[in-house]
């Protein structure tokens, strides 16, 4: 309760400012004088890029549904208020815009942070706060009952990430993570759900908003030292944009790495650039699926012809999800508008009692809050998002799709549902037993260009690669051979030991960087004894040496040896009549260097 006094003392000493200064305020659709105006507040940051994309959802959202409704008799008028990113702004705008405009609804905030601040205050004024882009699960409808969620909930995807964790057989997984509000909220979701696969986090990387390049550069070094080569990633576009190009300049983005995203990156509140998807190849991610219509068709048409003007200000404002749930939650409200309207309720009412600066109790209430409130709950329609309909205060999603970064394009490689598990293609009609099965998707390309999946663990060796000695010699190749390519002078290598050591390799649950030094001289001959090859791991020349090397006393002072791979000894071969009839063959396998 303290806590909460301080958030509004804060956001009172925040409007007082502001009423003393120019409070910028816009109206995003033209009022119609013969229509009864129910008044509703935005408050969103019309200087991002999404900001952009929102206010022009939003313009269309109020002439199409007008334009397709002449008859009503009410109209949505829509007050803007550009607040700054932190949470005391936005405070301040929605209580101007309770205090001064009498607004019935706000639409917003844009951010988690912001929405937490200010959802009091609507239930303080029984103002429902309406917001499309406030996804942390740390914000409940449940909880706070004039609080409404017009998107999904940032949890509801936990399911298909852990089962896409579970696809692949990855026990350990580094979690990145903003440290704000959006990203500090899915943390203990996102536990429960991979505990329930048997996998865990093993590490948390928490990005500040405020982190410079330089910190974040600091970071990605830290987690190549680490053993764990899976990372999940819950970031805005905003960080998450500088976080992928950094790492792919650090080089974490190889062949022995795994990434995935929620889908913060893919649904976000600002679009990612190409060069930040040039970063981002081999990752793989989630996002809700959204069943094809041809409402949905039209809409993106005309978004294609408007778009050359919005990219005239910013060339980043690209249709998102958050664009179509903010054109749905305009028509939703605007049919909620028409049925709760009463002339004998568009007032606040005020109390008999002097205003306190730092007092919200003579704070004046809303008439026809709660009834809109109750009319907005009860709407079902198909938007362009997919079913609009506010099942315990907030949209539920029916899918999700997983889908691989190839390039510049998101190719999608299967779908999850609670009921079906993972699955290639998404249909709903056929009844199968849940399965989270990597077979159940279409081959990605990972990161490096592979389409073998990462072991997702690696040996800590600070990002180096093991160096494995190897001998060159004439005789007995069928153990070990080297051969030099004529053209590229690329070494090639074969043989039994080879075969053995590719197949122990495999066998690990762990991945295990290496590469091959030959012990040969300037002329690709013997550098000198076997002796002379193992004392190099003495000195840390090699990590390693595969070969047939025996086992003898004195080497086992300075090296250890893996367990026999064939039977050593010395055995001779002699003919035996049996009835002659035929010969018998007796031989023992002898080790030889």
């Amino acid at each position: 309760m303290e806590g909460q006094t301080s958030c509004l003392i804060l956001a009172l000493l925040c409007f007082l400012h502001l009423t003393s200064s120019s409070i910028e305020t816009s109206s995003v659709a033209e009022e119609n004088p013969a229509k009864e105006m129910i008044r509703v507040g935005l408050v969103f940051s019309m200087s991002s890029s999404m900001g952009k994309v929102v206010e022009n959802c939003i313009s269309m959202a109020h002439s199409d549904f007008y334009g397709a409704h002449p008859n009503y008799r009410t109209q949505l008028s829509l007050l803007i208020r550009d607040p700054k990113d932190d949470a005391v702004d936005a405070a301040s705008a929605v209580v101007d815009l309770m205090e001064n405009d009498q607004v019935h609804a706000i639409l917003g905030p844009e951010r988690s942070s912001q929405a937490k601040f200010v959802i009091d205050l609507g239930a303080k004024a029984r103002v429902p706060i309406i917001s499309f882009s406030a996804t942390s699960p740390s914000l409940s409808p449940m909880r706070s009952h004039y609080f409404v969620r017009t998107a999904y909930d940032d949890s509801s995807q936990v399911g298909a990430l852990a089962a896409v964790v579970q696809a692949y057989g990855w026990r350990e997984i580094t979690l990145v993570y903003e440290d704000t509000d959006y990203g500090n909220g899915l943390v203990p979701y996102l536990v429960d759900a991979f505990q329930e696969v048997d996998a865990q986090i093993s590490y948390r990387s928490v990005i500040p908003p405020s982190a410079k390049d330089v910190d974040i550069q600091k970071e990605l070094n830290k987690l190549l030292t680490m053993q764990t080569r899976v990372f999940l990633v819950h970031m805005t576009a905003v960080i998450g944009s500088r976080f992928f190009v950094l790492a792919s300049n650090a080089g974490v983005m190889s062949e022995e790495f795994a990434w995935i995203v929620t889908d913060g990156l893919s649904s976000s509140l600002d679009p990612v650039s190409s060069n930040v998807m040039n970063s981002m190849r081999g990752v793989l991610g989630v996002r809700p699926h959204l069943p094809p219509s041809e409402s949905r068709r039209d809409f993106k048409e005309r978004w294609t012809k408007l778009r050359a003007e919005i990219n005239s200000h910013n060339e980043n404002a690209d249709l998102s999800l958050f664009g179509l749930w903010a054109y749905d939650t305009v028509t939703a409200l605007a049919l909620a508008g028409e049925r709760a309207w009463d002339p004998a309720l568009s007032r606040y009412l005020k109390p008999n009692t002097s205003r306190n600066n730092l007092n919200f109790s003579s704070m004046g209430i809303s008439e026809m809050g709660p009834k809109l409130l109750d009319n907005i709950l009860s709407i079902n329609f198909q938007g362009l998002s997919g079913e609009f309909n506010l099942r315990d205060g907030e949209l539920h999603p029916t899918a999700f799709e997983i889908f691989n970064v190839v390039g510049q394009t998101e190719k999608i490689i299967g779908y999850w549902t609670s009921a079906q598990g993972l699955s290639p293609e998404l249909n709903s009609s056929t009844k199968v037993d849940y399965t989270a099965s990597a077979i159940n998707l279409k081959a990605p390309i990972w990161p490096g260009h592979t389409r073998k999946p990462p072991k997702g663990w690696v040996m800590p060796i600070l990002g180096k690669k093991l160096k494995i000695g190897v001998p060159k010699k004439d005789g007995f190749s069928e153990f070990f051979k080297i051969e030099w390519d004529p053209h590229t002078g690329v070494p090639c290598y074969s043989g039994f030991v080879q075969d053995m050591f590719l197949a122990v390799l495999q066998a690990l649950p762990f991945a295990v960087p290496y590469r091959y030094v030959p012990f040969v001289n300037e002329s690709r001959q013997s550098a000198g004894t076997y002796d002379d090859m193992l004392y190099k791991i003495k000195l840390q020349e090699f990590e390693a040496v595969v070969g047939d090397t025996t086992i003898v006393a004195d080497r086992s002072t300075y090296v250890d040896f893996t367990l026999p791979y064939s039977e050593s000894g010395v055995a001779m071969v002699v003919a035996i009549k049996d009835d002659e009839r035929r010969n018998i063959g007796v031989a023992a396998r002898t080790s030889y260097e």
